[in-house]
């Protein structure tokens, strides 16, 4: 029998298929991990158990107009959110996407990373807006083009374009911030899409 499709899997699982839930859990269990790795700094398993049964719970929602991918996604950026609402007082001074992890209180990063330009790049992510953050993680960890972080983002595809390249932009500002020597600063944001897929690989 061939790979059944995420939408299957997903009505099967809602009819109280727990094999069928089973089976989607394991397929998207290491990008949705990784999407919390970076962000938070030591309940990434809580975060990610929560994200499926958000799934479950949203399943009458899935249109099938976008992937099942992005529609994970989106839940677990809504759920990022919401862990970083009850930690923190940000919902009072703004938008919590306007301020980094670093900026609401996430300790260390929990992601290990051997070379220097890894560690300045894992340390400069959790520096810039959270929004940015997560654009950036889906768009050279998960290889998501505009369109879908548009779609996880709930905003146009122009937009999500705009925000790529500004996300970038201040990547690059907060590296040399945190690099602390001028040839790691450069090494590190001359090829971000490199160092990037090393750390994705460590992550899978």
């Amino acid at each position: 029998m061939g790979v059944r499709p995420d939408e299957a899997l997903l009505s099967e699982w809602k009819g109280g298929d727990r094999r069928a839930g089973n089976e989607l859990f394991q397929r998207h269990f290491e990008p949705i991990r990784r999407f919390f790795s970076n962000k938070t700094d030591g309940e990434v398993a809580e975060l990610v158990q929560t994200t499926f049964v958000r799934c479950l719970d949203a399943a009458d929602r899935f249109e099938g107009r976008a992937s099942f991918r992005t529609f994970l996604f989106a839940i677990a950026n809504n759920v990022l959110r919401e862990h970083y609402r009850a930690r923190t007082k940000a919902r009072k001074q703004g938008d919590l996407g306007d301020m980094s992890v670093v900026d609401m209180g996430a300790g260390p990063s929990t992601v290990l990373a051997g070379k220097r330009e890894q560690q300045v790049l894992l340390r400069a992510l959790r520096r810039i807006p959270m929004r940015d953050q997560v654009i950036l993680e889906l768009y050279y960890w998960e290889k998501l083009t505009a369109g879908q972080i548009g779609e996880i983002m709930d905003v146009p595809e122009d937009t999500a374009r705009s925000r790529i390249r500004n996300g970038k932009k201040r990547l690059k500002l907060a590296i040399e911030k945190v690099a602390g020597e001028p040839g790691v600063a450069a090494s590190t944001a001359n090829d971000l899409e490199g160092w990037a897929e090393q750390i994705r690989l460590q992550l899978q």
